[in-house]
């Protein structure tokens, strides 16, 4: 779930009405927010209702309209706040070696890294991605920018790897193969417990993940351990 750290460093809080809350208005707006997502968990998108977030706050449904004028609006600033968290996921793959054994551990570090995003952000990301298939463009923008910091950094390391030679590629493929990993990595992440069911253990579908991954950024065959 995402914490309450990362609500309340949402850019530009306003209330409905436009004006900017109080230190007891922000809290007020991190606790609707809070319950918001731990309902998420519980219900699906479609059934959760104003009441509910309301009860869950133990405030008044007035209340939760003086901070936000609907559930979307409010999933939206969650949807803000889960985009916060992904900024870690960039460091981990700058700066580091990605030769041998090492860049394999970076690989893992980094599909470990995703599972654990994902997972602490699944009821969000799940609503997210339905509001993207409907088209909802508010939610379009923040899907595209939400592992773009990641993608970047890993058109990096293929530049990196490729050095300066003749063979090295335009900075519109490297950007494009950076793009089809990080989409391919949130897909299988997001979709773990469905490769479970179908009998393939998280521990082998990180394993694969991660060989892609080295191999697609290094253009090496992954080492064994």
């Amino acid at each position: 779930m995402t914490d309450n750290a990362a609500l309340e460093e949402v850019d530009d809080p306003r209330a409905s009405d436009g004006r900017r809350p109080g230190r007891r208005g922000l809290a007020t707006r991190t606790r609707l927010l809070g319950c918001t997502a731990a309902l998420l968990e519980r219900m699906s998108y479609r059934e959760l209702k104003v009441i509910d977030i309301a009860r869950e706050a133990k405030t008044s449904p007035a209340t939760f309209y003086q901070y936000f004028p609907d559930i979307e609006s409010a999933i939206l600033a969650l949807a803000e706040a889960t985009n916060l968290d992904t900024s870690p996921l960039g460091e981990v793959v700058r700066g580091q070696s990605w030769k041998g054994k090492a860049g394999y551990s970076v690989a893992l570090e980094l599909v470990d890294a995703l599972l654990e995003f994902w997972e602490s952000h699944r009821s969000v990301l799940r609503v997210v991605d339905l509001l993207v298939a409907e088209g909802n463009l508010r939610f379009q923008g923040i899907r595209s920018r939400m592992l773009n910091d990641l993608t970047l950094a890993m058109a990096d390391v293929i530049a990196d790897a490729e050095g300066t030679g003749r063979g090295r590629s335009s900075t519109q493929k490297r950007m494009a193969t950076a793009g089809v990993l990080v989409a391919m990595l949130a897909n299988v992440t997001a979709h773990r417990f469905t490769f479970e069911f179908w009998g393939i253990p998280t521990a082998d579908l990180r394993r694969s993940m991660a060989d892609v991954l080295y191999t697609s950024l290094t253009g090496k065959a992954a080492p064994r351990p």
